[in-house]
Formats: structure tokens, C-alpha cells, sequence
């Protein structure tokens, strides 16, 4: 079966929540402010049934611009940066420095999978790389199909090879961290065996997409032999504009680790590079104004994705039916085994992600209900972080909710029901990776 066009899906998935909201019975828990956090956290055993509020169809279409304007700062996010590397581009500078990639990978293009899963794999382990990969696009697509591989590949070494790095990471700010904050949990708790799972998580994932590639069906053709003494040549201006994108990079990472930066500086900082960019790169005012349009033009589609996707939780939230899936979904393993309990905490968690598709949104929702049923149940809360981190982390490989995968899938072209194909078998070898990871914790009384 091939798949629907992407819009078509996420627009199905909007009716399908809209369909839920007359059958799933609405209901809250009540909320405070967590100072640890910063966030509003629900409150453990306050969940009660409210009026039912169905979404009819007009006020689900309704939902799609609202979508859009919550994920606003991420869609402008995307257009910029879509735009600065356009710039970057058009000054030529990335496609020579991808010609001379694939000139020194002459005879073994299959290391680039390795080197580019652990390059953008550090960025999701840092700071959950997801629509920040977007700008990558047009250079990865230049540089696989320059060694033989198809676009999928570009997918796998960027937006997969981050959400497994962000799923497995120690110190994820935005998964790991705030769930250790809202279980009471020392920051950085459990760092070395989140380590060694990291380690094994991405050794998975690189052997899967070779495994892919080399069996042919990543084959795009055979690339073409440099001619013998041919090389290409990189100049100062290149070295510059080189220069100026890895200094971007090192303030994004600054900023989000130290200065709290979002999207909205985020956005700012790459705008600034395409400037810089294009005044290196002497494309003068209009040329460089040319090159930003290019890039919003391109990523336009990719970026309304984003918000097509954030309508769905629109429809669910304003069913108020949210809450009523968290709290009906986690209520039977309270009879369980230990074990058992801990590993359908993890299945679970992959469940609620499908509705909530923010790692950050699911720790704050599911985490208060279950660090207390954790402790009924004589579980350790780094254990039900675990479960968390797992669960959440590896469905953002396989949602359709999830507006950044959905994004990075049309702007490298790749078919949902492709991705699927791929996906899905190292997809369970993680999911056991993480059962194992759970069990092992258990053992250790971690």
C-alpha cells in the first residue's frame, strides 16, 4: 500500500481527533506552576470528568490556522533558516565543499553515513535537533545523490539519526532533563549507563542505514569517478562562509545550553549568518535578498506542515480528551509485575506520543500521574524516566503528529510509506534496546 500525500494524512489525522472527541469521554486534572521546571505540571490524583466538548468539522478546519499560529515561531524558525542556507548556497561555497567531500569519499562513500549519523546524532543528543535539520536538506540531498544514494538516506543520517540520539541521550534538555526535574531526580542522574545505551542506540541506527544502503534499495545510481588529477578548489571565501556557519552552530548550542535561547533568537542568529554569508560571498543586496527568497520559497510547503501537524493537538486539547487518554491509558499496569510495569510504562509512553507529540508537553503530562504510581509500586522514578525517555523519544521516528519528521520528509522528498519501510524493522531493535536498557536498571537499582 503507498501512503497518502502528506497533507492528506495529517489532514485525515485532524478528523480522526475531531471524530475522538465525541466518543472519548472529556476530562482534566488540575495544574500548578513548577518552579523546577518552569512549566505547568498536572497534579497526581485530581483527574475528574468534565462536560463533553466535541469539536464539529467546521471548528476542526478552525484548529489548522490555530495550529499555525502555535507553532508560529517554528515555522518562521524554518523559513529563515531555510533562507540563510539558500544564501549560503548560492554563494557556491557548500556545493564545493560537498564536491570535495565526495572526491575524498572516492571509493568509500559508505563512511558518510557513519560520519554524518554521529554529526547530526551529537546535535540531537545536545539539543534535540528536529526542524533545525531542515536547513540541511539541500546540501545533504547534493552530497548523497553525488554518492549513488537516494534521498532517504539524507533522511536517515539527519532527522533519524537525531531523534535517536535525543531519545538515548543523558543530558537532552528538553526530554531527559526536565523529566528528572519534574521526578525529583538529581540532574545528570544516571549519565554513564544512559551512556553506554546512547552508545548501542546509534550503533543500531548506523548499522540499519547501511544495511539499507548497501542492499541497494538506497541505490540512486552510480555516482560518477572524479576525473584523475581533478580537484575541486576551495578558496579563503569558502573557508569564511565554512567559518561562519560551524560559529553559528557553536552560538546555537551556547545559547540553548546557557542562555536559555528559543526559537525567536534562534531564528535571529541564522538570519544574521545569511547576511554575513552573502556579503563574504559578494552577492551584494539584491543577490543575497534573491538567495533568502529562495530558501522561504523552497521550505514553504515543510514549514506549513509543521503547523498542519500541531492542529491535531488543537482538536484533542480543545475536546479535552488529552488527559482522559493519559489517565485511561497508564491505569492498568498499576496491577502488574515490577517488570511488566516497567516496560509497558515505555510501550505506553509511545502511545501518548502519538496525541502529544512534544517530548517536553508528554514529560510535564504523564510524569506527575506516574511518578507517584511508581512509587506504590515500589519502582525506581529513574526507571519510569527511562520508560519515558525511551518511549517518547523513539515514536518521534514513526508519528505522523510529529511536524518536524513529517517536514524533514517532504523537503528531501521521501514517501511516509517509504520511511515506514525502512523505519520500522531498527525501529523494534531500539524499542528491544530500550526493554533491555529498563530490565538492566532494574537489575542495577538504578
Amino acid at each position: 500500500m503507498k501512503s497518502p500525500h502528506a497533507l492528506t494524512l495529517l489532514v485525515t489525522c485532524i478528523g480522526v481527533a475531531a471524530a475522538l472527541s465525541y466518543v472519548v469521554p472529556a476530562g482534566r486534572f488540575e495544574r500548578r506552576e513548577d518552579p523546577g521546571t518552569g512549566r505547568s505540571v498536572v497534579v497526581p490524583g485530581t483527574y475528574r470528568r468534565v462536560a463533553q466538548s466535541p469539536v464539529s468539522a467546521f471548528e476542526a478546519v478552525v484548529a489548522i490556522p490555530r495550529g499555525m499560529a502555535d507553532a508560529a515561531p517554528v515555522i518562521f524558525y524554518v523559513f529563515l533558516v531555510g533562507g540563510a542556507f539558500s544564501v549560503v548556497e548560492k554563494t557556491g561555497a557548500s556545493t564545493r565543499l560537498v564536491q570535495r567531500l565526495v572526491e575524498r569519499l572516492h571509493g568509500r562513500r559508505m563512511l558518510m553515513i557513519p560520519i554524518a549519523s554521529l554529526a547530526f546524532g551529537l546535535g540531537g543528543a545536545l539539543i534535540q535537533m528536529s526542524e533545525e535539520l531542515i536547513a540541511f536538506v539541500p546540501v545533504l540531498l547534493l552530497l548523497t545523490s553525488s554518492l549513488g544514494y537516494s534521498p532517504l538516506v539524507a533522511a536517515a543520517v539527519s532527522i533519524g539519526a537525531a531523534a535517536v540520539a535525543a531519545a538515548f541521550s543523558p543530558v537532552n534538555p528538553f526530554q531527559v532533563v526536565i523529566a528528572q526535574k519534574v521526578a525529583e531526580l538529581p540532574a545528570q542522574s544516571g549519565f554513564g549507563f544512559r551512556m553506554v545505551f546512547l552508545a548501542l542506540a546509534m550503533g543500531i541506527w548506523i548499522w540499519g542505514t547501511m544495511r539499507w544502503a548497501g542492499g541497494g534499495a538506497a541505490e540512486r545510481g552510480t555516482p560518477a569517478p572524479p576525473a584523475p588529477g581533478t580537484g575541486t578548489r576551495i578558496d579563503l571565501r569558502d573557508h569564511l562562509i565554512l567559518a561562519i556557519v560551524v560559529a553559528t552552530f557553536a552560538l546555537f548550542i551556547l545559547g540553548a545550553q546557557r542562555w536559555g535561547w528559543d526559537f525567536d533568537q534562534f531564528s535571529a542568529l541564522f538570519f544574521l549568518m545569511g547576511l554575513a554569508a552573502g556579503a563574504v560571498g559578494r552577492l551584494g543586496v539584491s543577490g543575497t535578498a534573491d538567495g533568502l527568497v529562495e530558501g522561504f520559497r523552497s521550505l514553504a510547503f515543510a514549514a506549513l506542515l509543521i503547523g498542519f501537524a500541531r492542529a491535531i493537538y488543537v482538536v484533542l486539547n480543545a475536546g479535552q480528551i488529552i488527559d482522559t487518554i493519559v489517565y485511561g491509558i497508564f491505569l492498568p499496569i498499576a496491577g502488574l509485575p515490577v517488570a511488566l510495569s516497567a516496560v509497558g510504562m515505555m510501550l505506553l509512553q509511545a502511545l501518548v506520543h502519538v496525541p502529544v507529540p512534544s517530548t517536553s508537553g508528554q514529560a510535564v503530562l504523564t510524569l506527575p500521574v506516574l511518578v507517584p504510581l511508581s512509587d506504590l509500586l515500589h519502582l525506581s522514578r529513574q526507571v519510569t524516566v527511562l520508560a519515558y525517555q525511551y518511549g517518547a523519544g523513539l515514536c518521534e521516528l514513526l508519528t505522523p503528529t510529529n511536524g518536524a519528521l513529517m517536514a524533514m520528509l517532504a523537503a528531501t522528498g521521501v514517501p511516509y510509506d517509504q520511511w515506514l519501510r525502512f523505519v520500522l524493522r531498527v525501529w523494534l531493535l531500539l524499542l528491544a534496546l530500550g526493554a533491555v536498557a529498563i530490565l538492566a536498571a532494574l537489575s542495577l537499582r538504578l
